[in-house]
C-alpha cells in the first residue's frame, strides 16, 4: 500500500468550525487593539493575559478592591507604583484623580501604549528601570511578583523597597509568606485577591501597614 493510500487523520466537523471561530475572535481582537493603538484610546484597549509571561489578571471585584485601599493611601495628590499588576494600574487610570501619580512598571511592552507612565521592568535587574524613577518617591507601592519563586521575590523586594516612601502592599501565593515576612515586613490581611481565572496556588494579600482593606 501506498503513502497515498493510507487515510489522513481529519479533526471532526465540530472541532474545525470551533477552531475556525477561535482564531477569527483572535484576529478581530488583534484588529481592535491595533485601531485603538492607533487612535491612542487606550481606555479601550484590553490585552489578553499571556501565560508565557505568567500573567493571570485580577477579577473586577479584585481591581476595584486593591484601587479603593490605593485611593485611600495616596490621597488627591499621591503617588503609586505598580509592580508587575497591570490590571490595577488600568482601574487606578480610570477612576484616580488627575492630581495623583500612577506608573506601571511592567515587562511586557505591550502596556507601553500607555506612554510615559509605562516603565520597562525585569526583575532580574531589579533597579534597572527604562526611565529615571527616584529613591523612596512613591507613596505607595504595590507588587505582584509573576513567579512564585524565593529568587523573584527577592528582587522583586529590592525595587519596591527603593521606590517606596514606606507602605507595600504585596499580591502573591500564600507559601511565600514567610520569606515575604522577612523581606518587606509585610503581615497577609483578610481581603484575598481572586483572578478571572482559577489558579492552582492561594494567593493573598500582604501589607506593612494599617488597613481596612477585607
Amino acid at each position: 500500500m501506498s503513502e497515498s493510500d493510507e487515510e489522513v487523520p481529519q479533526l471532526p466537523a465540530d472541532t474545525l468550525a470551533a477552531l475556525q471561530e477561535f482564531y477569527t475572535n483572535q484576529a478581530a481582537r488583534e484588529r481592535e487593539l491595533q485601531e485603538a493603538m492607533q487612535r491612542q484610546d487606550v481606555g479601550k484597549v484590553e490585552l489578553e493575559e499571556d501565560w508565557n509571561l505568567s500573567q493571570f489578571w485580577y477579577s473586577d471585584h479584585t481591581a476595584d478592591a486593591l484601587t479603593r485601599e490605593v485611593l485611600d493611601v495616596t490621597g488627591p495628590s499621591g503617588s503609586v507604583a505598580c509592580l508587575s499588576c497591570p490590571t490595577l494600574y488600568k482601574r487606578l487610570r480610570e477612576v484616580k484623580p488627575d492630581t495623583s501619580r500612577a506608573v506601571l512598571l511592567e515587562y511586557d511592552q505591550r502596556f507601553n501604549i500607555y506612554g510615559e507612565d509605562f516603565v520597562f521592568y525585569d526583575f532580574n535587574t531589579p533597579l534597572k528601570f527604562s526611565q529615571p524613577l527616584q529613591e523612596n518617591s512613591f507613596d505607595i507601592v504595590v507588587a505582584d511578583p509573576p513567579y512564585l519563586s524565593d529568587d523573584c521575590l527577592t528582587k522583586t523586594a529590592i525595587t519596591v523597597k527603593f521606590l517606596t516612601k514606606g507602605k507595600i502592599m504585596l499580591c502573591t501565593g500564600e507559601k511565600m509568606e514567610d520569606l515575604a515576612s522577612r523581606l518587606l515586613g509585610v503581615e497577609p490581611c483578610t481581603f484575598v485577591p481572586q483572578h478571572t481565572r482559577n489558579l492552582g496556588n492561594e494567593f493573598r494579600c500582604y501589607v506593612n501597614y494599617k488597613t481596612g482593606l477585607s
